[in-house]
């Protein structure tokens, strides 16, 4: 009897609920995450800033409507052990904050990555995504650079 593998984690794109493509996640330097469906991008921290930052105790998220650009200021993230600014990693109009994490910022701690998001963002320039890492290339970035 053959047996056939099946290997989920070799696809760059997968589709979500509503048929659309949604793309792999990319990573910055400055420990941000953006996760692309359609033109609108979710960015969020990533595990290794909530661990470099510690117990986040507040979060302040922008407004839909703002603009920001590329490695612009989008958002204020407190922990007790310092205060950080969240940057944007690309350029384009905020369409949404989530307001969740404001009002349960430590949520942030437990879910970097997913439910606790920053803000989505209406993408200007697609090719910003191009100098963004992928999830492997941020892992050797963050061995390479651990603060």
């Amino acid at each position: 009897m053959q047996r056939f593998l099946h290997y989920p984690f070799t696809k760059k794109a997968t589709q979500n609920k509503k048929g659309n493509i949604m793309s792999e996640k990319k990573f910055s330097k400055k420990h941000e995450w953006v996760e692309l469906n359609g033109d609108v991008a979710t960015v969020g921290i990533t595990k290794h800033a909530t661990e470099m930052l510690g117990d986040i105790v507040f979060v302040e998220v922008p407004e839909s409507g703002k603009s920001v650009d590329k490695d612009g200021q989008a958002a204020v993230v407190e922990s007790t052990k310092a205060a950080s600014d969240v940057y944007s990693p690309i350029s384009g109009e905020i369409t949404e904050g989530n307001k969740s994490i404001v009002n349960t910022p430590e949520s942030v701690n437990s879910d970097p990555e997913g439910a606790s998001w920053f803000f989505k963002i209406k993408i200007k320039d697609k090719s910003e995504l191009d100098s963004l890492m992928s999830k492997t290339e941020y892992d050797k970035f963050v061995t390479e650079n651990p603060s």
